[in-house]
């Protein structure tokens, strides 16, 4: 494993960093309000843009997929949403979104296959999804999701576990519309969407934690079983698996050193990425017998 170390990139702490779809660009944000756009070369980096438009701490940021343009949301403590496009080499402000009461903790674009569409966290307890239309406008549905505050969120595959390898499935794999929310109620929850109703209902609640979830990720699989990661401050990771899309969901829990901040799962969705207070990155793999077990440690 190599590792690039990148310093002295922003005048504040550093909440996020993430890569594009295809790995050639970073973007950063942090507590000086300003998030930034680094064209990545292997061990070089280069800065492209600061962007400029928050009033407060920057948490994340959330790249579009390539479809759509090259797209950047971003979630701050000054309760907004910032959607910025890069347009022949230069980047503006393409729309600004203030649904929320309360500190936006967490932002991330849905599946491509679903359109152009946004799910946004915040500490007011709703969760925001925003969906671009055809004529460039945006759908807004806001629900109340976490009573003292929601911390996190992350889209399930668009495709239903196992559609993908079922021999007598049909020509068109089924398509789903749900995502998973951690919350400071020690809660995680799973929302799908209801055609009917025109808003997403809770489907499923997972109960485990003893202190608030700071992160979930759902991971990204073809395979027949779901898994969603979840980290929080009682010092656990617990990962959920589920046979079916409608679970019953049951639970392995990993027990930490430190309260735990991220989990990241990889792209084919069978190692996961967990880091926390200690500073430390530890990546996980499940072993034949569905044991999950350390196989590797970043310390810096």
């Amino acid at each position: 494993m190599t590792q690039t170390q990148m310093a002295n990139l922003h005048e504040d702490m550093i909440h996020d960093c993430q890569l594009d779809y295809y790995g050639k660009r970073l973007a950063t944000c942090s507590s000086d309000k300003t998030i930034k756009i680094f064209e990545v070369d292997r061990e070089n980096h280069r800065l492209i843009e600061t962007l400029r438009g928050h009033d407060g701490p920057v948490w994340e940021v959330s790249w579009a997929h390539p479809k759509f343009g090259n797209i950047l949301a971003s979630a701050s403590y000054d309760g907004k949403v910032i959607i910025w496009q890069e347009r022949q080499t230069q980047w503006m402000k393409i729309s600004e979104h203030a649904n929320h009461h309360a500190s936006v903790n967490a932002v991330q674009w849905g599946p491509h296959e679903l359109g152009a569409i946004l799910a946004c966290a915040s500490s007011d307890g709703k969760v925001s999804v925003l969906e671009l239309r055809e004529d460039g406008s945006w759908d807004t549905k806001i629900f109340s999701a976490h009573a003292i505050g929601c911390n996190s969120v992350s889209w399930a595959p668009a495709t239903t576990p196992g559609s993908l390898v079922q021999t007598n499935a049909p020509s068109a794999p089924a398509t789903q519309r749900k995502f998973v929310t951690g919350g400071s109620d020690n809660k995680v929850k799973i929302w799908t969407y209801n055609a009917e109703l025109g808003n997403y209902v809770e489907e499923t609640m997972l109960e485990g934690h003893q202190d608030w979830v700071r992160d979930v990720a759902w991971a990204p699989s073809i395979l027949p079983k779901s898994y969603i990661a979840t980290a929080s401050q009682d010092k656990s990771v617990i990962i959920w698996s589920a046979e079916s899309p409608e679970g019953p969901w049951s639970k392995k829990v990993l027990h930490m050193d430190t309260v735990m901040w991220k989990v990241s799962w990889s792209l084919s969705g069978n190692v996961l990425a967990a880091s926390g207070g200690d500073n430390k990155v530890t990546l996980w793999k499940e072993t034949l017998k569905g044991e999950w077990e350390k196989v590797s440690s970043v310390e810096e």
